[in-house]
């Protein structure tokens, strides 16, 4: 009698003990459900499915503590709660060891406890359930006490404990599956790759990037055009130079400077003409005069630049591929999708991809980006994670002329991008579920993807300076630069904490 009445006692009080836990536990969720959203939407295991698991979670805990309190449903709520606890055990073991990135935590204790810690504390409750279902039925004087009970009791363990563990990596596979490839607009914000914070005040914001070097960076001048300005690493101006160019018999109204060591162009497609020269003495001479007119232009090579051109028959937006040594041009009508005019709607970013030798091009208002080999044949076409498929223009004609305008002001998706080894990234004009207006007020987003197999990888910010956002931004090996406002950017990316995300 004694006995039972010590067995009794260990079991009620192990039920209390988890009615403590949910109940602390589903109250601090919902008393701060957004921030418990938003850190849910970070895991690598659940992000897809936050909406309903927000939800699931805290009621669950407040149903099986109730099951718990009364002593008629005492059995069923110790079952649940082993159930649980085993499915919160197996996540967090997830978490751990084959996670990409170990998010924030997700509300109620957790939040106390680092992620190693919480794991032993499910165990304990883990193992304490199980000792108390199992005192539960077979303590002295219970006329089931015998081998067909027993195998039953422990078939429903292991079937419990399998479907908490089942239910855990389903989640996991599929999880991941739906946030790198069809993603809903569920960013991760895992830890920063950025390091090693520099800015330098340029005093005006009419600069912008020209290109890269190994240890430089070369700044152009909307309102010099051919000033060139070259800062190191460490964010001194080492060099201000005047781009001499051997005709000059033009009417420019574009001019921009392209870099690409140890050669540069100066090109200017309203008229449209091309230079090139050496950055050992800023002289540039004509190498193209004619053809087609163009709106973007990017360096492959000492030769070779990608333009975006326009049809001589359609009047819409094509890519092209002009060689300076052969005179050649090589166009392209199929690369881009018209949607509306096959002008505004073409809008987007031109860059060209070192390590893998192709053409990348970024539609501005769509969640689509065009990948091309170096003779402009289609490789593939990528998206990214925003829902925006189809562009949000209203375009007008100009009565009596063949001009068109947009009536309004377009709805941008992606506002800036860089390509660097076999990564995209994407300055995204677009707010994702879960994310807080605070965060968008203060940084520029830059969403990550693989281009070797188009997933989204995850997202970082470039936070504002002096109240004024990113303008364009490059990213070459480990430096990053950015402009923003009238400031230059640097900082160093850290690549083991980028690789492990690509995993």
């Amino acid at each position: 009698m004694k006995r039972s009445i010590y067995l009794h006692y260990f079991i009620t009080s192990v039920c209390y003990l988890y009615v403590l836990v949910f109940t602390y536990a589903a109250a601090s969720k919902l008393f701060d459900y957004q921030n418990f959203q938003i850190q849910l939407s970070q895991s690598p295991l659940i992000s897809a499915f936050v909406s309903y698991v927000s939800w699931a979670v805290p009621l669950s805990e407040l149903l099986i503590t109730v099951l718990l309190i009364f002593p008629l449903t005492r059995t069923i709520g110790l079952y649940a709660a082993y159930f649980f606890m085993v499915l919160f055990t197996a996540y967090i073991y997830i978490i751990l060891h084959y996670s990409s990135f170990v998010p924030c935590s997700c509300g109620g204790i957790l939040e106390k406890m680092n992620w190693t810690q919480h794991l032993v504390f499910n165990g304990v409750f883990v193992v304490l359930a199980l000792i108390a279902l199992y005192l539960g039925r077979f303590q002295v004087g219970n006329d089931n006490n015998n081998r067909s009970n027993r195998t039953s009791f422990r078939g429903l363990i292991l079937s419990l404990t399998t479907a908490g563990i089942g239910i855990v990596v389903v989640l996991f596979l599929v999880s991941e599956n739906i946030v790198h490839y069809h993603n809903t607009l569920i960013r991760r914000f895992p830890h920063t790759p950025i390091e090693k914070k520099e800015k330098l005040d340029l005093l005006v914001s009419s600069y912008y990037i020209a290109g890269v070097g190994q240890n430089e960076i070369y700044l152009g001048n909307t309102t010099a055009p051919l000033l060139i300005t070259v800062v190191d690493e460490q964010m001194n101006i080492i060099a201000k130079k005047r781009i001499s160019l051997d005709r000059t018999k033009f009417t420019f109204r574009g001019l921009r400077i392209c870099v690409k060591p140890p050669y540069f162009f100066v090109t200017d497609g309203t008229v449209p003409v091309i230079y090139k020269g050496r950055i050992s003495n800023w002289k540039a001479r004509l190498v193209k005069q004619g053809g087609e007119y163009f709106a973007a232009a990017v360096a492959l090579d000492s030769v070779s630049l990608a333009v975006r051109t326009h049809s001589s028959v359609t009047g819409e937006s094509i890519l092209g591929l002009i060689n300076t040594r052969t005179n050649k041009t090589i166009l392209n009508s199929e690369l881009l999708q018209k949607q509306f005019d096959g002008v505004f709607d073409l809008d987007g970013q031109l860059h060209y991809n070192e390590e893998l030798r192709q053409v990348i091009y970024l539609y501005a208002y769509r969640n689509q980006y065009t990948q091309a080999d170096l003779n402009l044949k289609l490789l593939k076409r990528g998206k990214t994670i925003d829902t925006i498929s189809k562009a949000k223009l209203v375009v007008v004609k100009v009565k009596n002329s063949h001009v068109r305008k947009l009536a309004k002001p377009p709805l941008f998706v992606n506002k800036a991008s860089a390509t660097s080894g076999h990564i995209l990234f994407v300055n995204s004009a677009v707010p994702g579920k879960y994310e807080k207006d605070a965060l968008w007020k203060s940084a520029s987003i830059i969403d990550v993807y693989n281009l070797k197999d188009n997933s989204y990888l995850y997202t970082f910010c470039i936070y504002d300076i002096a109240g004024r956002k990113m303008r364009s931004f490059i990213i070459n090996g480990d430096n990053l630069y950015a402009l923003i406002g009238s400031y230059l950017f640097h900082s160093k990316l850290n690549r083991k904490k980028m690789q492990q995300y690509e995993k």
